[in-house]
């Protein structure tokens, strides 16, 4: 073990190893606060530009009058669990007076020949709602779980095969220091030793 001067706070039990494995703790708490930095940047950024984007999307969407040419049926949710959308065929025309057929999604109690609502874009076509505060704060939080994560489990594992890797070599470390030890701590003779040799 190279020679330490001792201080305030050098205990004579504490070896090399000791003090790599208190240095690679603080790294991975260092690594945890640097995934909560990153995953709050990445977070705002996602949140940011998602509102943009909406707000960009909301500007070339418009609510014209269709009426509904066919009766109500559902489609099956997008997700798990999900309830059935009731949809039905509508038209209506453009800001050109150009004619539009499209199936749409409508209310559950809509008949043939009553009038809907319908999004559409600048070209007239049926077009979705931008997305909602909702839908681009779970966006965001999954981004920055995501960043934060990723660089958690990544320090983590380069952590943990440091910390093998140390243990390991403590481990031969201690063997070795022990069997020269060990003979004259128990008294037994070492092989090829003789009573009396030292």
């Amino acid at each position: 073990m190279p020679h330490r001067t001792p201080g305030a706070r050098d205990n004579p039990l504490r070896r090399d190893a000791d003090r790599t494995r208190a240095r690679l703790h603080v790294a991975f708490l260092l690594a945890c606060l640097l995934a909560v930095i990153c995953g709050a940047a990445v977070g705002r950024t996602a949140w940011t530009d998602a509102g943009r984007a909406a707000e960009e999307t909301a500007r070339h969407r418009h609510s014209v009058t269709a009426v509904t040419v066919g009766r109500t049926t559902y489609l099956a949710g997008t997700g798990p669990g999900a309830r059935p959308v009731p949809v039905a065929r509508a038209t209506w025309r453009d800001g050109f007076h150009r004619v539009h057929t499209a199936t749409v999604s409508v209310p559950a109690a809509t008949r043939n020949g009553d009038t809907v609502h319908v999004r559409v874009d600048d070209n007239g076509n049926a077009a979705a709602d931008p997305p909602g505060t909702s839908d681009i704060a779970l966006n965001a939080l999954g981004l920055a779980a995501g960043a934060a994560a990723l660089i958690v489990l990544t320090a983590g594992a380069a952590i943990c095969v440091r910390l093998r890797s140390v243990d390991a070599r403590s481990g031969r470390a201690w063997e070795s220091e022990w069997e020269s030890v060990e003979p004259r701590w128990s008294g037994r003779l070492r092989p090829g030793q003789e009573a009396g040799d030292d």
